[in-house]
């Protein structure tokens, strides 16, 4: 009688690196392992992609503009305005552009020592700032006394001076220029001029050689404080004089130059989202929401600076100017009402037609 032969039910399982079809072991080659490894990492970060992106969108939020006074009407010699007049709908803000109030206070007085207009429009993706000098006059003293009351004081000195609505407010704490040039692991900077200032007061001590410099957070403050030169004849502060030709007007320009090449090199380091986000929310105050800044990053990223950006100071002379009451205010800056308007329309005018010498309010003596 044949000996009947036990066949296990177990089925043997292919080795690993091997696939069954029907009976057969397949083995499947590194390479196609690899590529179902990073297919999975792909799908993965695509999910993750996905979810960053519809988050932005649910938290970025479009800001609004603010609108400005219009200009009065002309009326006919009958005293009403005319069929054309009442059918137009007046001047209209640009859509997708908006305006800015950039502010830094002085270290030592809590004045404003820096006072900036922003157009950023985001279509035509182009940055225009022009600077108001921390002296300019106005019919009460001078603008940089204004930023005591806050920042909304002092936007809505500025519009009213310049006719320009301001939009949001951004005032930033001087040393959070220090972190940001430090994270960014400096600056290269050409400084214009020689500085050499000691003010044993402040214990405030700048010195640099005019020419191409690497430039860390506290050079870039000290730069762009730097008003004066100490090293004259005498003993302090008789030995001061005028670091710049120009006076202030040629501080602010540096002051310009170097917020510019700051946000260029920021721009070009997007890896740095997060410390730019933290600094932002350490060191910055503005009216902005959350959601309105999540709205500006993504235009920002594409702005190209060697194209997109212009900036100015406000054109006028300095005057010596003593108020009504006998007060003496001492050297002022008064602007000059056309150079001012050239540069507000060619530069930070948000409207969709020219600006007039009626829609600013500049105080001559």
């Amino acid at each position: 009688m044949a000996q009947s032969r036990r066949v296990s039910g177990r089925r043997e399982q292919p080795r690993r690196g091997q696939s069954r079809r029907g009976s057969k072991t397949v083995r499947v080659s590194p390479a196609r392992r690899a590529w179902r490894i990073l297919y999975r990492i792909l799908v993965a970060v695509s999910a993750v992609i996905v979810a960053l992106y519809c988050a932005y969108r649910l938290a970025s939020k479009e800001p609004e503009q603010a609108q400005g006074p219009e200009p009065p009407a002309q009326e006919n010699p009958a005293g009403s305005l005319s069929p054309a007049q009442s059918a137009d709908p007046g001047r209209q803000r640009r859509p997708g552009t908006y305006t800015f109030l950039l502010a830094a206070s002085d270290q030592a007085s809590g004045n404003a020592d820096t006072i900036m207009v922003a157009a950023y429009d985001t279509e035509a993706q182009t940055v225009g700032i022009v600077s108001v000098p921390r002296d300019t006059l106005l019919e009460g003293g001078k603008i940089n006394s204004v930023y005591h009351k806050g920042p909304e004081a002092l936007a809505e000195t500025v519009t009213d001076l310049l006719g320009v609505p301001i939009d949001y407010y951004v005032t930033v704490d001087v040393e959070g220029f220090v972190a940001l040039v430090d994270e960014l692991g400096g600056i290269d900077f050409d400084v214009p001029v020689r500085m050499s200032y000691d003010d044993p007061t402040q214990d405030l001590h700048i010195h640099y050689e005019a020419g191409m410099q690497h430039l860390d957070g506290e050079d870039v403050l000290k730069v762009a404080r730097c008003r004066n030169n100490s090293d004259g004849p005498g003993a302090y502060p008789d030995n001061i004089y005028m670091a710049y030709p120009d006076g202030d007007i040629g501080r602010t320009r540096t002051q310009q130059q170097l917020i510019s090449a700051i946000l260029k090199k920021a721009l070009s380091n997007p890896q740095k989202l997060n410390a730019y986000i933290d600094l932002f929310l350490e060191y910055v105050d503005t009216d902005l929401a959350f959601g309105e800044v999540l709205w500006f990053a993504q235009p920002a990223l594409g702005l190209d600076f060697s194209t997109g950006f212009s900036s100015a100071t406000l054109a006028g002379e300095n005057v010596y100017y003593v108020d009504s009451s006998g007060y003496r205010w001492g050297s002022c800056y008064q602007l000059d009402p056309e150079a001012a308007l050239e540069m507000v329309n060619s530069l930070i005018n948000p409207y969709d037609e020219p600006m007039t010498t009626d829609d600013l309010n500049i105080f001559q003596t």
